[in-house]
């Protein structure tokens, strides 16, 4: 089971437990969601690396075997919003463990509900595969807004080990 690192201040791991008040995503007009495919990895990496710009993913070579490589890393659990133009709008990076590694959103394509639907369908996702709960972790000060969607999407916080 994926085990994130110690926390850093203000980290919190969030929970959400999957039962029958689940509701299905609603994608924007001009959006599509689809699966990732290998020849993604490039335009996911860039699109992590501009919107989190903390150089924590390394270069391409480095993190795509990283991703790829890891155990918990299927291609079904990366979810991919195409815009109207045909361009990444945003992605879920999930682990197995229904643990979301990694939610991003282009700031073009914010505030229309398009981080919502990624995590509705991620939730879905994982309640049609068995689990009872899909977990992430977030910074509580860095990414505010992200936090107020994951509690508004019922998420509470769980001890850091889960």
């Amino acid at each position: 089971m994926f085990e994130p690192g110690s926390p850093a201040p203000n980290d919190v791991r969030l929970r959400k437990i999957l039962d029958d008040t689940l509701t299905a995503p609603r994608w924007p007009d001009g959006f599509l969601m689809r699966t990732f495919e290998h020849t993604d990895a490039p335009a996911l990496h860039a699109l992590l690396t501009e919107v989190f710009d903390d150089g924590k993913d390394g270069l391409f070579d480095e993190w795509w075997p990283s991703i790829s490589g890891d155990a918990e890393f299927d291609p079904a659990l990366c979810f991919l919003v195409i815009d109207a133009k045909g361009l990444l709008a945003a992605a879920a990076l999930c682990w197995t463990s229904a643990f979301v590694k990694d939610l991003v959103v282009h700031p073009e394509a914010r505030e229309r509900g398009i981080g919502e639907a990624l995590m509705r369908h991620a939730f879905a996702t994982f309640a049609a595969r068995g689990a009872g709960h899909v977990d992430l972790k977030t910074n509580t000060v860095e990414s505010a807004a992200a936090v107020r969607l994951y509690e508004r999407l019922g998420m509470k916080p769980v001890a850091w080990q889960g």
